[in-house]
């Protein structure tokens, strides 16, 4: 879902006005990225994006999370849950200043698909919007290891296994080799990194991939990878 011209179209919601304008400058510096919608609080960016919203099509919204009216998690859990044939729901990158592992988490649980600081530098806010349309997920690398790490401290305890939750029957119905590439993911492997390891073409970690979003109902890699961590098939200091 791009514009006629082909580029990414992008929302800005940020309550600082200042903020916005810098984003916007740096975003439409790129041929292939377009600013098509500014908002100053997660109210405004569900009226203008969530569930019978008249706004035209929009790929990825940077969303901060701290905001008066309506959060960010909030307004990104209510603009995800708009997704639907034929309109699909942008995809959300939360920004924040605050580098804490429940922002991470929260940000996902509501349907983020990548997270990052406002501090990081320019080139690496324009990859993510790409990688984010694209259908991967990015989460900041500073908040990375830390967020796999802190899940098994924050997540429920898990069913016993005489009765499987939905998480866990999907993860049971991977092969073998998916439940190997679903590990490589969660330890931050690139799908490129992935084929080396298993001696298997890029496209085929492609195929694996896809299969398991598929199988675990995950939106992308991210959401994937914390099912892994949910269900114990992955666990902190496992590998690196």
């Amino acid at each position: 879902m791009t514009g006629s011209n082909g580029t990414v179209r992008v929302a800005l919601v940020d309550d600082q006005q200042l903020v916005r304008a810098g984003f916007r400058m740096v975003i439409d510096s790129q041929p292939d990225l377009e600013v098509v919608l500014e908002a100053g609080d997660g109210a405004q960016a569900v009226r203008a994006l969530g569930p019978g919203a008249a706004a035209g099509p929009v790929d990825v919204v940077l969303m901060d999370v701290r905001m008066p009216t309506m959060d960010g998690l909030t307004a990104t859990a209510q603009i995800t849950a708009a997704d639907a044939p034929g309109r699909p729901a942008p995809r959300v990158i939360v920004l924040t200043t605050f580098d804490l592992d429940e922002y991470v988490l929260a940000a996902i649980r509501a349907g983020a698909s990548g997270f990052l600081l406002k501090d990081a530098p320019p080139e690496e806010m324009l990859a993510a919007i790409r990688t984010v349309h694209r259908g991967d997920a990015v989460i900041a690398a500073s908040s990375t290891r830390r967020l796999l790490e802190h899940l098994v401290t924050v997540l429920p305890a898990q069913a016993d296994d005489s009765a499987p939750d939905p998480a866990r029957a999907a993860v049971a119905d991977l092969t073998e080799r998916e439940r190997e590439v679903l590990v490589l993911m969660a330890r931050g492997r690139s799908n490129t990194e992935i084929g080396a390891e298993l001696y298997v073409a890029e496209a085929t970690v492609k195929t694996h991939v896809g299969r398991i979003l598929a199988k675990l109902g995950a939106r992308d890699r991210v959401q994937a990878v914390v099912t892994a961590y949910e269900t114990g098939l992955v666990r902190p200091g496992d590998g690196g």
